[in-house]
């Protein structure tokens, strides 16, 4: 029996049913993982083995339970952290080299921590069992390790749900206040009555400075007959707001409750946050039936979302604001079917002709448009992200995207384990930690007052002349390039070309080729040759047109009236490998020489052509990834010393060992700290060879570090 009064069977069941939510509906993988997770604890509990579970459950099956048996052990190690060297704040050699081999094990197959982190949202879930103080320390321990590392894996929908129920155990007044709050703001019939009644006494408790790792150092005392079990109900778990079916019973329960008073406020304005968005998602779904000539045989499913309210007290914090103006603390997001990626091209067209239809439906407000698509976040996340006036006039955040982009979103790093399209290209994760609804505002000002000159002269000081753009009118994506730059950035001159439709090349934003630059490149020359200057100036199949940056932070097209028109663009920004690979096109374009010598990204940086090698490359970045999640946790939550020298402070010299990746197959090597490329090339029997690390022939005395790729040339 578990401390809640229910059979311990009842954990399992539901660590499953949480991971059903999680991944697709079908397939060997996604079914051995649900399969694994009800599995999770039967040999730690029982007296069945490895063996009895391979006999009747198969090899994959077997290795994910053992994993996650592994991988229990971050508990002890931090729990033993904290009971024996809490004071001194290191964390020691053996517990430092266990975390390392839990987190290798997970390189292998990412669905073993997808398991781990079903079975603590569950934990969380039902946390109100245990003694408040122990309570207290779980939660703890789940903001820090665990929503840490579900932020690496970009598993954004869990980590959401895990952040609240740890809010709501740390910091019950300001949860219970920031509730009240967003009811009172999105509900009229709930402005007045009750919501002074739950306010906090005195000044908000704050969490710590670094933000990062809130601790409550009072006692916990809920308001009125508010217990934890309430506070925690009164966080609504991700699958109801990814499922209709749940969400309409959920929101019943909630409704059938209020006359007789039978549910704590929280739980009524956690009912009341849901209600709202539903009645968004509704008048957005009428209006998307009425203008169905927006998504011509294209599959479109609309969901919603509620931005927990742990990283909405964050965002509140860092920007010193108020909670009215967080723009994405509730979300509708609409997704576009793109058939496995085979109609991918289409969909991001569809994407565009949606924004255009939201806009028609509620107002926008300025400067709140961020276009992930044209230009992906770091962590290679790509959606349309829009702020505008919900019908309660309050404000919604719409996010539009097309289901390869959605997968990746939402599973993260897993999503490779489990889908089965193997070509599908592999985000880069360099900085997988970035929230993917984190949007930052420079126009919502006029852009007549104050430092606004400043302001645009930061974001657009890279313009010049060939610069590629994307010009959008609905649903017609067109590549185009900057002629001139006049009055100070505020306005352009573009040239369109009306037959280089660009969709394809913006699904894939991060997979472009020389090619595709050359395009950009041979319509740069094409005008510069016929003398083209003005706005009309053109022929048949390209134009140029005059653009003014407007109050909502876009260049919007204007015509020869000096009317702003819908149709705007959207500037290309460059990596800084990307800048220099397009203009040594832009160069050969115009002296006429051969393109094709250009050197592209080593294969490095690329995603690998053939299935086998894709899947080594996967590898290699979720290594880095676990690596930098190491590194991470060690100096925020274990290495607190006084005096910080990253010269002096070697984190893989404290380990004794790094670790690096062979190529081609992809084997996991473990290396002394300051071996180098020698020690390698002997480690897998080709000593004396040229040695290749990162893509880069080295010398042979170069020290490895942790996340290299090592080819030895044969």
């Amino acid at each position: 029996m578990r401390k809640t009064g229910d059979p311990y069977l009842t954990h399992c069941i539901h660590t499953g049913r949480i991971l059903a939510a999680l991944v697709p509906s079908s397939g060997k993988r996604a079914v051995d993982t649900v399969v694994a997770g009800i599995l999770h604890d039967v040999v730690d509990d029982t007296c069945q083995s490895l063996q009895d579970i391979r006999a009747e459950f198969g090899d994959d099956v077997v290795k994910l339970v053992a994993s996650v048996s592994r991988l229990s052990y971050i508990n002890q190690l931090l729990r033993r952290h904290r009971r024996v060297s809490v004071n001194q704040g290191v964390l020691g050699e053996e517990e430092a080299s266990n975390l390392r081999e839990m987190l290798l094990g997970m390189v292998d197959d990412p669905r073993v921590v997808l398991i781990k982190l079903a079975d603590r949202l569950h934990n969380m879930r039902t946390i109100h069992a245990l003694p408040l103080q122990k309570a207290q320390a779980v939660a703890e321990e789940t903001l820090i390790i665990w929503c840490s590392l579900a932020s690496r894996l970009g598993l954004w929908a869990l980590k959401a749900e895990l952040e609240d129920l740890c809010f709501a155990v740390l910091q019950p007044q300001i949860f219970q206040k920031m509730r009240a709050d967003l009811a009172s703001m999105w509900s009229p019939t709930s402005r007045t009555g009750n919501l002074r009644r739950f306010s906090v006494k005195g000044n908000l408790i704050h969490l710590n400075e670094n933000n990062s790792t809130p601790f409550y150092n009072g006692s916990l005392t809920f308001n009125g007959d508010v217990s934890m079990k309430d506070l925690l109900e009164a966080v609504v778990p991700f699958d109801i707001l990814l499922d209709r079916r749940k969400r309409a019973n959920y929101l019943n329960s909630i409704g059938s409750n209020l006359g007789t008073c039978t549910k704590p406020k929280v739980v009524q304005d956690a009912g009341l946050a849901l209600a709202s968005l539903v009645i968004c998602e509704e008048a957005l779904e009428r209006e998307m039936t009425i203008s169905a000539s927006y998504v011509p045989g294209m599959e479109i499913t609309l969901s919603s979302r509620l931005k927990s309210l742990y990283s909405l007290y964050s965002k509140m914090k860092r920007k010193d604001t108020s909670i009215d103006k967080v723009y994405d603390a509730r979300a509708l997001r609409v997704v576009v079917g793109d058939k496995n990626g085979t109609l991918h091209g289409p969909a991001v067209q569809c994407c565009y002709s949606l924004l255009d239809i939201v806009h028609r439906l509620w107002t926008p407000i300025d400067g709140e448009f961020d276009d992930y698509i044209i230009n992906p976040k770091p962590s290679g996340y790509q959606s349309l992200h829009t702020a505008v006036q919900g019908p309660d006039s309050s404000p919604l955040e719409v996010q539009i995207r097309t289901q390869r982009m959605h997968e990746c979103a939402e599973h993260g790093l897993a999503a490779h384990w489990l889908y089965k399209e193997t070509g599908n290209p592999f985000l880069s994760i360099d900085r997988m930690d970035e929230p993917e609804t984190e949007a930052s505002s420079h126009f919502s000002k006029d852009l007549g007052g104050g430092n606004s000159s400043d302001i645009l002269l930061t974001k657009y000081k890279s313009f010049k002349a060939g610069h590629p753009v994307l010009r959008v009118e609905g649903s017609h994506l067109l590549a185009a390039v900057i002629i001139s730059v006049e009055n100070d950035e505020r306005e352009l001159l573009v040239a369109v070309s009306f037959g280089l439709p660009a969709s394809e090349a913006v699904a894939d934003r991060r997979s472009f080729h020389i090619k595709r630059w050359e395009a950009y490149a041979r319509l740069f020359k094409k005008v510069s040759d016929e003398w083209w200057f003005e706005p009309g100036h053109g022929d048949w199949c390209t134009c140029l047109e005059k653009y003014t940056l407007c109050r909502d932070g876009m260049y919007h097209k204007q015509d020869q009236f000096g009317r702003l028109l819908p149709t705007f663009i959207q500037v290309i920004n460059f990596t800084e490998k990307e800048e220099s690979e397009y203009w040594a096109v832009v160069s050969a374009v115009f002296e006429g020489r051969q393109v094709d010598r250009i050197t592209s990204h080593s294969k490095f940086d690329l995603v690998a052509s053939t299935s086998a090698e894709a899947g080594i490359n996967n590898k290699v970045k979720l290594l880095r990834t676990m690596l930098s999640w190491e590194e991470q946790l060690r100096s925020e939550v274990s290495v607190k010393q006084t005096k910080y020298d990253a010269k002096l402070y070697d984190l893989h010299g404290s380990l004794g060992e790094v670790v690096i990746i062979c190529w081609p197959h992809g084997e996991i090597l473990r290396l002394r700290a300051g071996s180098t490329a020698t020690d390698a090339a002997q480690k897998v029997g080709l000593e004396g060879r040229l040695v290749v690390i990162n893509g880069q022939l080295v010398l042979p005395n170069t020290k490895l570090k942790d996340g290299d790729v090592v080819e030895v040339r044969i």
